[in-house]
């Protein structure tokens, strides 16, 4: 199932770099997660890291989308490679 950020996010700016899907973005008050690009960190790492990092622990699931692992992979593969950080082999200058 995708996560999604609630209202009492704080706009800390801590999440939106730990995600290797690019699905956190800032929306126009707080930031928010496209569910399309969303797989709780599944392929990456046991645990979704918005979650980790989050100090105010506004990030539960979505109830919209509910995800198997299974479907979560398939989600992984149709988004392809993610970009280089910043800095690394590859990335744009």
């Amino acid at each position: 199932m995708a996560l999604m950020i609630t209202d009492e996010c704080i706009n800390c700016d801590v999440c939106e770099p730990e995600c290797p899907n690019q699905a956190i973005s800032m929306g126009p008050l707080i930031y928010r997660i496209d569910p399309l690009r969303c797989t709780e960190c599944v392929g990456h790492f046991d645990e979704p890291q918005c979650r980790v990092v989050c100090p105010v622990a506004c990030i539960p699931n979505d109830p919209l989308y509910v995800e198997t692992r299974e479907q979560l992979l398939a989600k992984l593969a149709h988004l392809g490679p993610a970009d280089p950080p910043d800095g690394a082999p590859g990335a744009p200058s």
